[in-house]
Order: C-alpha cells, then structure tokens, then sequence
C-alpha cells in the first residue's frame, strides 16, 4: 500500500476516501469528475482507486445510467 505524508496527513493512494472533503475535491480532481460521479462510482466498485479510474475509463458509467 503506497501511503505518502504530506503536510502531517496520510494519504493512501490506492483507496478513494469519501470521509474528508479534501480528498474528495482531489479524487475527482485528478480523475477529471464531478463529486456526484466520483461518489456514485465508489457506490458501484467501491474503494479501491484502480477498480474507479477502470469504471470511468470502461464506459460503465454509461451502461449503469
């Protein structure tokens, strides 16, 4: 698990926190998504970052509509 300290917080790498604000703004950020859309594909494939960016890349998000 790839775990980087920046600025005294932890931030895990490989897993999509829904938790802090903050890391919600820089998921969907960095994935090119709205909040909704990044909370909905938590929901559909949970946490894990790869099974996320592999949801929005598949075009899933389009078949789940």
């Amino acid at each position: 698990m790839t775990v980087s300290k920046k600025k005294g917080r932890s931030v895990d790498r490989e897993r999509v926190s829904l938790t802090q604000p903050h890391e919600v703004q820089g998921w969907a950020k960095r994935l090119g998504v709205s909040e909704e859309r990044l909370r909905a594909a938590v929901g559909k494939v949970g946490h894990v970052a790869y099974d996320v960016r592999a949801y929005f890349l598949s075009g899933r998000e389009r078949d789940d509509a």
